[in-house]
């Protein structure tokens, strides 16, 4: 798949839509990749309505093959962030 948006473009596209300044969106942009990230890091959820949810999925411990040797290996419970789009992201991609 290819990369459309990069951060570097978003921030442009932040600063042409609040006709603001790059350094200006650079910094809104970090804050609002910054406060979903911590905000799942204590085990929350981020409800963006129309737009979508992130939280934190909790994974079991399995235990695995190793690809090369085929020996059984452990692999360790673990945290997986997700997001699930809203019903406005949804319609909005699908028009």
């Amino acid at each position: 798949m290819e990369v459309l948006v990069n951060k570097t473009q978003l921030v442009e596209s932040v600063a042409k839509q609040t006709s603001g300044t790059k350094a200006d969106a650079t910094r809104y942009v970090d804050a609002v990749v910054n406060a979903i990230s911590h905000a799942l890091k204590g085990g929350k959820e981020v409800r963006l309505v129309g737009f979508g949810t992130f939280y934190v999925a909790k994974r079991k411990a399995t235990t695995g093959r190793n690809p090369r040797t085929g020996a059984p290996i452990k692999i360790a419970a673990s945290k997986q962030p997700k997001f699930r789009p809203g019903k406005q992201l949804k319609d909005t991609v699908n028009k």
